[in-house]
């Protein structure tokens, strides 16, 4: 695969930023001490006013990561422990934040403003801590799989863990990939199909993996309620200890967490379709069909999520191993930003929809178009080739 960026004489000239990654659990501890010391409410709110306002300032300022891992590093990368205490601390500063933000719910300090801003918040690391359990669940390692699943149990969205590894990896960037976005298709369109569709389908392959080791769906071989387990004893250890008043804002946190996760689903397929082979088969996934951004702030933020296409080419790479490719389209701003664009579906269509075109030379049928929608596009772009 090419690739681009500098070579640099130091292995990764990023290793010792990638700390900072742990910010973002971080932020469900920061809430009480920015409000106690400044007396402004509003640091209630601080995890959506980092992820929407200042990481997208930043990914402007900073601009482009513009360094890629050399190849004859791959080895010492990925088996560098340091990066993988990178994430391995994000759960227990993301649950004992969660445990602090349940007992400021359950009491009476606290305007139902000021928690639903907190709930807020917890809902931002919760979805963030989806993405340390993608990171984690892509290991073969035992004990990385079983963190991956502790790391779902906040946002109760376990089932992840077996979707997104046997569903979407197999299936991305084609119309039988729930969690592939199509071109047309709005945030708010692409939501409940995206969950729905990706709740049913890790049923459907855990019960078949089950089925083919033996293992009836009522085991404890399965991965989806082991995961789902976490979630249980998580939420009834916070309603013993802290009474159900919290109950609301626990479930509104789990909800804005896993938006957020397929907020991000949406943004990094929109429109893209891989390529068939002449045996009628999907050709393997290549960086062509992931959106990438290099911006450096949210790469660091984000474990190198927005490095997606050489994910899905090579999953099995460590995030630090990660590399940004001159074969996949590129956002025009860093994933914060494209949230937020998301958002609102007109200008998403404004901006994107032209990018899908441009990278498929003129040809949208060569796009992941909405069924719905595809006789208003081809009509609308089926002649136009943009420069």
């Amino acid at each position: 695969m090419q690739t681009v960026g500098k070579r640099s004489g130091s292995p990764d000239p990023k290793r010792h930023l990638w700390v900072l990654g742990l910010i973002a659990p971080g932020c469900a501890l920061l809430p009480s001490q920015l409000v106690l010391h400044t007396g402004f409410p509003v640091f209630w709110w601080i995890g959506p006013i980092i992820v929407l306002i200042v990481i997208p300032v930043l990914d402007w300022v900073v601009g482009e990561d513009g360094t890629n891992p050399r190849d004859e590093d791959y080895e010492l990368l990925s088996n560098d422990r340091y990066y993988r205490w990178c994430t391995y601390l994000f759960l227990p500063i993301q649950l004992i934040g969660l445990w602090i933000a349940a007992y400021m719910w359950a009491g009476d300090e606290l305007s139902v403003v000021d928690k639903l801003g907190l709930a807020a918040t917890l809902g931002f690391v919760s979805g963030i801590g989806i993405n340390a359990a993608h990171e984690l669940g892509h290991r073969v390692e035992h004990m990385e799989r079983w963190l991956a699943k502790i790391a779902l149990a906040q946002s109760g969205y376990g089932h992840f863990f077996v979707e997104h590894n046997k569903g979407h990896h197999v299936r991305v960037a084609t119309p039988e990939d729930p969690a592939s976005a199509r071109l047309g298709e709005s945030l708010w369109e692409f939501l409940p199909r995206s969950v729905l569709g990706g709740f049913r389908s890790a049923l459907r392959l855990e019960q078949e993996r089950l089925r083919r080791k033996g293992f009836r769906w009522w085991s404890i071989h399965n991965h989806i309620l082991q995961a789902w387990s976490m979630t249980l004893v998580l939420y009834a250890a916070l309603l013993i200890v802290h009474g159900p008043r919290m109950l609301p804002y626990l479930l509104l946190q789990a909800v804005i967490g896993a938006a957020l996760l397929e907020t991000v689903n949406y943004v990094e397929h929109y429109g893209l379709l891989r390529r068939k082979r002449p045996n009628g088969m999907w050709a393997r996934c290549s960086p062509a069909d992931s959106w990438n951004s290099d911006r450096l702030v949210t790469n660091i933020f984000l474990f190198h999520l927005q490095r997606h296409s050489d994910h899905h080419a090579n999953p099995g790479r460590r995030y630090q191993t990660l590399r940004s490719s001159q074969e996949a389209p590129q956002l025009p701003a860093g994933y914060a930003t494209m949230i937020l664009l998301a958002a609102i579906p007109p200008l998403w269509r404004h901006i994107m929809d032209p990018l899908v075109l441009a990278h498929y030379e003129g040809d949208v049928s060569k796009a992941n178009i909405a069924p719905r929608k595809r006789k208003r596009i081809l009509a609308t772009y089926g002649e136009a080739a943009p420069a």
